[in-house]
């Protein structure tokens, strides 16, 4: 062996090939897992691969999703709203007929892609779903007994009534917010919740005022009137989406804003809404009341 050969400098020159090599390895692997990450199929990839966007709806909610007694089809105000967006996206539309209580789940576990029931957009929903811009727009009002008016004034007289209502919605927080007993139904339709104001099982129905103007309407053999009175939080109803649909989000928002521009929105809403366009901003002077 040469005299002169430096052992020192071939064990430094190892341990700087080692050293290299396992620093090169580490950036390749992050570099792996941030492509991995960016490459993660989003909902909006999975709809467009398969041409199909699955919808949650109660399909009981006159006149924004329910079935024509006719021939049983699937129609209302959020419905063609919602094939309209689809037809502006190019893909198919399945709606899949769920309570309002379960919509929300349904949503989180992935069994549908997007939610739409005059669901509306609240602070507190927007920390766990995302939400289109607004296809409609609406106050809450009251349903109540129209030869007394079911003893309520003003909003404070609804504690110790009993509201009729969904679980899992802002109109039940509303009044059990004033102190009502909120009486829960599942999945039921608009003439179960009328019948048991009339009857007094209930006392008062707090909603949507074009949800409520239109199901007295469509039966009037109930003694039933909106309060005069009582208009309250104007609102904005679109469609719920989970957290991370950004891209799905952004797509649908640009479709409503087509409907919105030529006036395929309003054209809809005076279908079901008796000629009144849900689609723009209420007028008036209404009490702001955060419940949340």
């Amino acid at each position: 062996m040469h005299k002169n050969f430096n052992w020192v400098s071939v064990v430094a020159l190892a341990l700087v090939l080692i050293l290299s090599a396992c620093g090169s390895n580490n950036e390749t692997d992050s570099e792996s897992a941030a492509d991995k990450e960016s490459e993660k199929e989003t909902t909006w990839d999975k709809i467009n691969e398969e041409g199909e966007i699955v919808v949650g709806t109660s399909g009981t909610l006159y006149p924004t999703s329910y079935h024509k007694e006719e021939n049983n089809e699937l129609t209302g105000y959020d419905i063609e709203v919602m094939r309209e967006v689809a037809k502006k996206l190019d893909i198919e539309v399945t709606f899949e007929e769920i309570g309002i209580d379960g919509i929300f789940a349904a949503l989180k576990s992935g069994r549908i892609d997007a939610a739409i029931n005059d669901i509306g957009i609240k602070e507190e929903r927007k920390k766990t779903y995302s939400f289109s811009d607004p296809y409609k727009y609406s106050y809450t009002t009251m349903i109540v007994r129209e030869e007394d008016l079911s003893g309520i004034e003003s909003i404070e007289d609804v504690k110790g009534k009993k509201a009729g209502g969904a679980a899992n919605t802002g109109y039940s927080q509303l009044a059990e917010h004033y102190g009502a007993e909120v009486v829960t139904y599942g999945n039921a339709t608009n003439d179960v919740y009328l019948r048991d104001v009339d009857n007094g099982r209930t006392d008062l129905i707090i909603n949507d005022y074009y949800l409520q103007s239109l199901a007295l309407e469509a039966m009037p053999q109930f003694d039933l009137t909106l309060h005069p009175d009582i208009k309250m939080n104007p609102s904005k109803q679109a469609i719920m989406m989970g957290k991370e649909d950004q891209e799905l989000q952004k797509k649908i928002n640009e479709a409503i804003a087509e409907l919105h521009e030529d006036g395929t929105l309003t054209e809809i809403s005076k279908k079901f809404f008796n000629g009144q366009d849900a689609s723009k901003k209420p007028e008036g002077d209404f009490e702001e009341v955060n419940y949340e």
